[in-house]
């Protein structure tokens, strides 16, 4: 799940993790920002890099979480491959793991997707896959081609080994057909146009595009006449007040100029969500609303955005 900052991309990434966590099946939520967004909106204790049970989807589904930290996964990929132990433990207390995940971001990625690979191939004891499937709380557009990408990142930094045979295999995943990025925008100009060129960047790199998740929609309280009038200025303030003077509510000449600047406003942002809807309409691929929550964002409107997602198709 990717979009540009303030689409609410954390938001939508919690709500399809549990529209997925249906019928019985176990899904895992990962974070790799840093950000503890995900901690916030299930209202539980920062996550620690490990996966946690935190939340059920309808039917009984399980929805685990886990927030990627770079340098805890390459004391962790050091520890598997190279079996350094306690010296692992020596390089980070010098400062060594964090140099090494701050100058080469390359590396920083692989580390963080390769988690998400490792959760991803990892079997019960039945043979089955451990989870039904992974949702990924990933970096903003402007990066989520180079972060996903990761072959090209390390390409010259590691032409063999361990590094590069990490990068090969999640380089493998990404662009497989079990794997999907979601692209969530709100309808103003800046985020659609970052949208597209992101499908664009996704599709040239062999990384598969899911849907376009249209965020924060805000349904008008006017009729299209009431809004024709307001934009065209056939109604005046004055002609307000008289209708409120009709009304238990009372009426003054600076409510009427306040309430008619507002549904000016309103009536813009109407006429601009029209225009890049019909932008988004040329994209091909499913593009799915989500009503504005004007009340916040808790657990109950978590699960209506869940529901929401499911009745369009994505789950």
């Amino acid at each position: 799940m990717t979009g540009k900052g303030g689409t609410g991309k954390t938001t939508v990434a919690v709500a399809l993790a549990i529209s997925l966590a249906t019928r019985g099946r176990k899904v895992l939520l990962c974070e790799v920002e840093g950000r503890q967004g995900i901690a916030r909106l299930f209202d539980v204790p920062p996550l620690p890099y490990e996966e946690r049970e935190i939340g059920v989807g309808h039917g009984g589904g399980q929805v685990y979480a886990l927030a990627i930290d770079a340098e805890a996964a390459l004391m962790e990929y050091l520890a598997m491959y190279y079996k350094l132990g306690r010296a692992g433990k020596a390089l980070d207390k010098f400062g060594v793991i964090d140099f090494a995940t701050t100058i080469a971001p390359g590396v920083r990625d692989v580390l963080l997707t390769g988690k998400v690979y490792e959760a991803g191939r990892r079997r019960d004891k039945d043979g089955g896959y451990s989870y039904d499937a992974i949702v990924v709380d990933a970096p903003p557009t402007g990066r989520i081609s180079r972060f996903l990408n990761v072959n090209n990142e390390v390409a010259g930094l590691a032409k063999v080994g361990p590094i590069r045979k990490q990068a090969d295999a999640v380089t493998t995943m990404m662009q497989g057909r079990r794997t999907a990025v979601h692209l969530v925008t709100v309808l103003e100009e800046m985020p659609v146009q970052e949208t597209l060129d992101a499908i664009a960047d996704l599709r040239s790199a062999d990384l598969g595009v899911g849907n376009v998740i249209v965020n924060q929609v805000r349904q008008s309280p006017l009729t299209p006449p009431a809004q024709d009038a307001i934009g065209s200025g056939r109604l005046d303030a004055a002609a307000i007040s008289a209708s409120l003077a009709k009304t238990s509510i009372g009426a003054s000449a600076e409510l009427g100029v306040g309430l008619l600047e507002e549904g000016a406003a309103h009536a813009v942002r109407q006429e601009l969500q029209t225009d890049q809807r019909k932008v988004l309409a040329g994209v091909d691929t499913q593009v799915i609303e989500l009503a504005y929550v004007s009340e916040g964002i808790d657990m109950s409107a978590l699960y209506d955005l869940a529901l929401s997602l499911r009745e369009q198709g994505l789950q």
